[in-house]
């Protein structure tokens, strides 16, 4: 079988001799009858769980949009018309209406960023702001212990609508709904408090039920009041082809279900060897992006397994925290027991690799300089087909071998 894959710019390709039993995962196929700005307007006037936006705000009242940043693929300028059409219906001034993108714990845009994002002409016309760790409210703390300190134009406004795309996530479950205000109006103390319980069993990619950082997220809207929802799904190319709105609950979960149906794609058993790419430029431009692909694959790797994650990583580790955490740390142990007591950000995608490097050896195709993969606890491989012929010398004739073309966004699931 001849594979081809995803690296930096350009493709390698990968030879899996005849005789071993090899799988491919890729998305599932689905049909939508609308996509884009026709599916987003096809949500907003048939809400799940809800009313229509523009009736349930009034006029007079001051409404917060909180929408991504610059990191996230969420195509706002594409989404917002959609939800300001129906805010004008309600007959809301465009005066009485912020636009707040969810930093997080990332660092500000500069103008011509929010610009791109928004749109010239919505730019013009609607107040956008970035969220601001400086300027927060404290409404209380959840039953987790999470401070629930909220940027104040949020927490001050009358109505409440937020924007997002839904994806995996790899402790969360899935990105979307309430994580727009928890983490992305919050600050870095209640963001360190909640991805905390990463390290928890419960919390992984595609799991909702008794995972307590999604319940920690969700339980921030019992303190500001999140009205209405629009979160979106998009596809390899990055197009939206479903879109909900509504219940922050509610549409969330429906949006979590067609995800399944696109990227949860079911293995008969887990293999051997899990051959890997994040997809390419620019989701393995350095290692902290390509880290979520290692993490999919961690879920079709047997105990004792071997990763082959092909990547580019050409900008090196690509995040100063968890190039400090992947430099100083002595094992992968001591980092998933470090972050346990001494949680930071950054340093959690660190973690998480060293969680998988418990249960499987890693090997890295990548533009790094081979001993100082080593020095990560990685085996450096500068050729894809080396590293699988390595592979398939030490696991024998009869290794079963799963390849994941689109590591960043297909999850293996067991039937």
């Amino acid at each position: 079988m001849n594979i081809e894959l995803g690296f930096g710019k350009g493709r390698v390709g990968v030879e899996i001799p005849d005789g071993y039993t090899c799988e491919v995962l890729k998305p599932n196929e689905t049909t939508q009858e609308l996509t884009g700005t026709e599916e987003v307007v096809r949500a907003l006037h048939n809400p799940i769980g809800s009313q229509r936006l523009k009736k349930i705000v009034k006029k007079g009242e001051s409404v917060c949009i909180i929408t991504s940043d610059i990191t996230r693929p969420m195509p706002t300028k594409l989404v917002l018309p959609g939800i300001l059409d129906e805010l004008s219906a309600a007959g809301v001034s465009d005066d009485d209406i912020t636009i707040v993108f969810a930093l997080g714990n990332h660092r500000a845009h500069t103008e011509e960023e929010k610009r791109y994002l928004a749109g010239d002409e919505i730019y013009e016309r609607i107040n956008c702001v970035d969220a601001d760790q400086s300027r927060v409210v404290n409404l209380g703390t959840t039953s987790f212990g999470t401070p629930v300190d909220i940027f104040e134009v949020v927490a001050k406004a009358d109505r409440l609508v937020c924007l997002g795309n839904i994806e995996y996530h790899y402790f969360a479950g899935y990105s979307g709904g309430a994580k727009a205000v928890m983490p992305g109006v919050s600050t870095a103390k209640a963001i360190q408090a909640n991805h905390s319980r990463m390290v928890e069993d419960t919390s992984a990619a595609g799991k909702i039920d008794g995972n307590n950082v999604r319940a920690d997220i969700d339980e921030v809207a019992k303190f500001v009041k999140i009205d209405f929802i629009l979160n979106v799904v998009l596809d390899e190319k990055k197009r939206i082809i479903k879109a909900v709105a509504g219940d922050y609950i509610e549409a969330h979960r429906q949006g979590c279900t067609f995800l399944d149906t696109l990227y949860k794609v079911k293995i008969e058993q887990k293999a051997d060897i899990v051959l890997v790419s994040a997809g390419g430029y620019p989701k393995d431009i350095n290692m902290y992006q390509a880290q979520k692909a290692i993490d999919n694959a961690k879920h079709a790797v047997r105990d004792g397994g071997i990763i082959i994650l092909v990547a580019s990583c050409a900008e090196g580790l690509g995040e100063e925290v968890f190039e400090r955490w992947m430099r100083e740390a002595t094992s992968p142990g001591e980092m998933v027991e470090k972050i346990s007591r001494q949680f930071e950000l950054g340093g959690h995608k660190a973690a998480a690799i060293g969680m998988v490097q418990a249960k499987a050896n890693i090997f890295i195709v990548s533009d790094m300089d081979a001993d100082f993969v080593r020095s990560l606890f990685f085996e450096p491989f500068d050729c894809a087909q080396t590293a699988m012929d390595t592979a398939l010398e030490r696991k024998g004739e009869a290794a079963r071998v799963i390849v994941m073309p689109y590591g960043g966004s297909t999850l293996p699931a067991q039937e």
